[in-house]
């Protein structure tokens, strides 16, 4: 906002906060650019990454879903540190920043010792923008910003808004209208049972990942 319309805003009584909401209701999976979700690309698309054969393609298929980074890399093996290093700037299973462990922080392309650092002296996060700004304060906007599509902070299901729902990949209007239907959530096990009415057990452990009551 700029001064002008603060000056305004002070002079009429207005709150700034309420006016800047729209601005900053960002979703809370980061952006993922070009970067392919395990859990979600096809076969094809998996094997158009460089050193996924369309054997160990296949083989992540049938492995879904992964529910963290480094149980990605465990199956990933067959493949050199090197190798996969290069396969996660391309296809990677995002980290939940508020609870993932330095193991799988690490396997995050560029992270960093600072920016774990900065991650951990920060948690908890409640959304994006707050971990943008609160990171990059310590290593800078364009670091912080290189995060984005390996990483996602939880939401909280019985708050979120639309925005937030719909970061969740392959999230789609009918799912979002399951997840609010259902409002207020007492408990996971509950989310497990209603969303299991409308897809599989595998599918309701990836979409857990990204929610929270807390």
């Amino acid at each position: 906002m700029n001064r002008r319309l603060t000056r305004v805003c002070a002079a009429l009584g207005v709150a700034v906060l309420p006016l800047l909401s729209p601005r900053i209701a960002a979703g809370q999976a980061g952006r993922r650019g070009d970067v392919l979700d395990v859990n979600t690309a096809s076969d094809k698309q998996l094997a158009s990454v460089p050193g996924i054969t369309p054997d160990l393609a296949r083989s992540l298929v049938g492995g879904r879903p992964f529910l963290t980074a480094t149980a990605l890399d465990a199956a990933l093996q067959p493949l050199a540190p090197a190798q996969r290093a290069q396969v996660y700037r391309r296809l990677f299973v995002q980290v939940n920043v508020n609870a993932a462990p330095d193991e799988e922080l690490q396997l995050v392309p560029g992270m960093t010792a600072a920016t774990m650092a900065a991650i951990r002296q920060g948690r908890p996060f409640t959304t994006l923008v707050q971990l943008r700004h609160e990171v990059g304060r310590a290593i800078g906007e364009p670091a912080v910003a290189a995060l984005d599509p390996f990483v996602f902070v939880p939401i909280n299901l019985n708050t979120a808004s639309d925005a937030d729902i719909m970061s969740i990949p392959r999230m789609g209007q009918r799912m979002l209208r399951e997840f609010k239907e259902y409002r207020p959530y007492k408990a996971l096990a509950q989310f497990r049972r209603e969303i299991g009415k409308y897809v599989d057990a595998r599918e309701v452990a990836r979409l857990e990942r990204y929610v929270t009551l807390e």
